[in-house]
């Protein structure tokens, strides 16, 4: 198995004695990616071991899903996946809406004002609330927070790692 893998949770802890498992989303897709049949990869801190496992169920349970794998019947299978990140391959993830983004794909983009002037690059990005905020980090100063709304954002150029912005009064204090 190889290619690049995406989080989408977190195995806290184990759920009865039938090997479901509680999961903690770290996806904006938790229906998609803990739903029957779905494909995911288990693996461990370190990223040494990869296990390719396929959703039998998965539901909703307060701030975590429950998520039960083809395969692993009872706790004693599943008791040594606590700790271990829930992944999605490249080819399995969600084709986005235009204007929409994955955030591997922003992270690392540089970032120029509309007349040129190149800003740095994101190197974070944060979710505060109503909207996302993208963390230029400059070559000199300190980190510019971009907020993602239409106003600022003039262009995403996701291929060519490029985004465009309109500097708000404030924004390079």
């Amino acid at each position: 198995m190889s290619g690049k893998l995406f989080n989408v949770g977190k195995i806290i802890n184990t759920h009865g004695i039938r090997g479901e498992l509680k999961v903690v989303p770290q996806t904006d897709f938790p229906d998609i990616r803990f739903r029957k049949g779905s494909r995911l990869v288990l693996t461990d801190a370190e990223m040494t071991t990869r296990v390719p496992v396929i959703v039998e169920s998965g539901r909703p349970q307060k701030n975590v899903y429950l998520v039960k794998f083809s395969g692993l019947d009872d706790i004693n299978q599943v008791e040594k996946y606590k700790g271990w990140m829930l992944k999605v391959t490249e080819e399995d993830l969600v084709e986005l809406e235009e204007g929409e983004y994955y955030y591997h794909q922003i992270i690392g983009c540089t970032v120029q004002t509309e007349e040129g002037e190149v800003l740095g690059t994101i190197g974070e990005i944060l979710s505060p609330g109503a909207n996302d905020v993208w963390v230029v980090n400059r070559p000199q100063g300190k980190p510019v927070l971009v907020p993602v709304i239409d106003d600022v954002l003039i262009n995403v150029d996701v291929a060519g790692k490029r985004v465009t912005i309109r500097v708000m009064e404030g924004m390079m204090d």
